[in-house]
């Protein structure tokens, strides 16, 4: 393939990217409209919110096979479309049930489009000597950041969840439909069936749990942040989506100076690095429940999420007799638990004790990985 082939595809991997992060943030922003339309408490919210994780992990098996039968970029532009459509429908719902199926689908859709998304990047990057793998994700969180931006104008000047989301899913779906043509092709690798909900070989069964405890802590972050400021932070709403773009902002630095730092210290290092840094600003957070606090401490969780799963699925691609998309799906099976599990368990745990508590209790996470990463011989 020459320089100018792998340029093409790399800058349409990091386009689906840009898609996924723009619109995923853009719903994320919106979280405390709706909460508030609704009329739901933290309990309920959890409980909304607990749909998009159901359908992402209920989609896994479908993922999987498709991955096995079809190319990846053909698998994602259909996840893209999906999960674009679907983002224009939370502002019209009216009932928790709409809602609940809205987000269903809409974490269907996230899954498919994801998944597919990282197999192409882990590919991508087979093509290239140095890591590039942290850039693709360091253009999610730069779109997350500026979805993120949006949202404050939206919530600043009062626009409507029913104008505002609907602009952005048809812009990214149009995104998407131009971006395909220079996507990578990969040929399906026949691989033995296995039971739906398998878990991982033991060989990345780490990798997995790893990936558990940063996208739990991740998605907390984009469900919970801006409420924990509203509430614990005792901030306005629009200073409350600040503290979300800043931690935002830290994500994506983070990515887009991982690959230089990979060279430098080595992946194992920078996920043991990455773990206490979740752990030191979850934990901060919720000692110290002041916005002179929160700011920095949600800066430190944005950095310490910000590589470890691009990192994780580099060296899970790494064996080249297996499809880099499947084996991105079985690791995800674990990972997406933290997603299903974890973001509902703290609206409970708010409702029963406080965000402060759910916040303390999450940090244990960041040395949960600490501690999984020093059984992950250096592969650097």
């Amino acid at each position: 393939m020459s320089q100018r082939e792998q340029k093409h595809i790399r800058t349409a991997c990091s386009i689906f990217f840009f898609i996924s992060g723009f619109g995923y943030a853009s719903w994320a922003s919106r979280i405390p409209t709706i909460q508030q339309q609704l009329n739901l408490n933290e309990a309920q919210l959890g409980t909304v919110l607990f749909a998009m994780p159901v359908g992402l992990l209920l989609t896994l098996p479908l993922t999987k096979y498709l991955l096995r039968k079809y190319s990846s970029n053909l698998i994602m532009l259909f996840g893209a479309l999906l999960f674009n459509i679907t983002l224009c429908l939370p502002g019209f719902t009216n009932s928790t049930v709409q809602l609940m199926a809205v987000l269903f689908v809409f974490g269907s859709a996230r899954n498919i489009m994801n998944i597919s998304m990282n197999g192409q990047s882990v590919a991508v990057q087979s093509y290239y000597a140095k890591s590039i793998i942290t850039t693709f994700h360091g253009v999610w969180s730069m779109a997350g950041f500026a979805g993120a931006g949006l949202g404050y104008l939206m919530v600043a000047n009062n626009i409507g969840t029913e104008y505002h989301l609907p602009i952005v899913g048809v812009l990214m779906a149009l995104l998407s439909i131009i971006a395909y043509p220079q996507t990578l092709y990969q040929k399906p690798i026949q691989e033995e069936p296995k039971p739906v909900f398998s878990l991982p070989d033991k060989s990345v069964l780490g990798f997995a749990v790893i990936c558990f405890a940063c996208m739990a802590t991740e998605n907390v972050m984009y469900d919970w942040a801006i409420i924990y400021f509203e509430k614990i932070g005792l901030a306005p709403a629009s200073t409350a989506i600040i503290g979300f773009v800043v931690y935002m902002v830290f994500m994506t630095t983070g990515r887009f100076g991982g690959d230089k730092i990979v060279h430098r210290v080595g992946i194992v290092n920078i996920i043991k690095f990455s773990g206490l840094l979740i752990f030191a600003g979850l934990f901060l957070a919720a000692l110290f429940p002041y916005k002179a606090v929160i700011f920095p401490a949600f800066a430190c969780v944005g950095l310490g999420v910000s590589c470890i799963v691009p990192l994780i699925f580099s060296l899970a691609g790494r064996d080249k007799t297996v499809n880099s998309g499947t084996r991105v799906a079985s690791i995800s099976t674990i990972g997406y638990l933290g997603f299903l599990i974890v973001p509902p368990f703290v609206g409970y745990l708010a409702q029963a004790t406080s965000l402060r508590w759910a916040f303390g209790i999450l940090s244990f996470l960041g040395l949960m990985i600490f501690v999984l990463t020093l059984n992950i011989k250096n592969q650097d």
